[in-house]
């Protein structure tokens, strides 16, 4: 199957996501600048879950310039990562409100491990339907960084119990090292044979 559907729904699906978010940002009744300082940790949790879903937009384009074609399997894979993109709304804004609370930091790293695992499980498929010797196959090799950011997630999610500024860190962290996005695909696939 043509992957140019799947592209686009996910694209759009993205773009509702980030208008979603912001929409929960709300503007204070006063019009002096005081008036922000209560919305900070609110911001704050909209700029890193702005930054995330960036993140997986920018990597889920990369990804598909390698794929050729898609099957079902994939279809369902790729929404499974789009459910758990969805609740990154709900989560910003609970933790922009509690943002010293252990259940709501904790919940919001729970769907940023959702979101990575189901990431992953789009990637193995995808490399799965391929053979070994594709631009996309030869791109994602040990995926090293993707494991080592899950395992941040999951150090983040057990933090929040005990530190919730400690897992809000680690959350940091996984977002710094993935701001640099991610080039093995970029690289193979220039160094792939143009197709007339």
């Amino acid at each position: 199957m043509s992957k140019g559907r799947l592209e686009a729904f996910s694209d759009g699906v993205i773009a509702i996501i980030i208008t979603i978010m912001v929409l929960e940002l709300r503007a204070p009744h006063e019009a002096d600048l005081h008036a922000l300082q209560p919305l900070l940790h609110e911001f704050l949790s909209y700029l890193l879950s702005f930054v995330f879903v960036g993140i997986y937009w920018n990597n889920h384009h990369h990804l598909f310039q390698a794929v050729k074609h898609v099957r079902g399997g994939v279809l369902w894979a790729n929404l499974h990562l789009l459910f758990w993109l969805s609740l990154i709304p709900f989560t910003t804004s609970w933790m922009g409100e509690h943002p010293e609370a252990a259940w709501p930091v904790a919940i919001y790293g729970g769907v940023l491990i959702a979101c990575a695992l189901a990431y992953t499980i789009l990637v193995e498929l995808l490399v799965k339907h391929h053979p070994a010797d594709s631009a996309l196959v030869r791109a994602i090799g040990s995926d090293l960084k993707g494991r080592a950011s899950l395992a941040i997630y999951v150090l983040g999610f057990g933090l929040a119990f005990v530190l919730p500024l400690a897992a809000k860190i680690c959350y940091v962290i996984v977002a710094v090292i993935w701001l640099v996005p991610d080039r093995r695909i970029e690289r193979v696939m220039g160094d792939a044979p143009t197709q007339h």
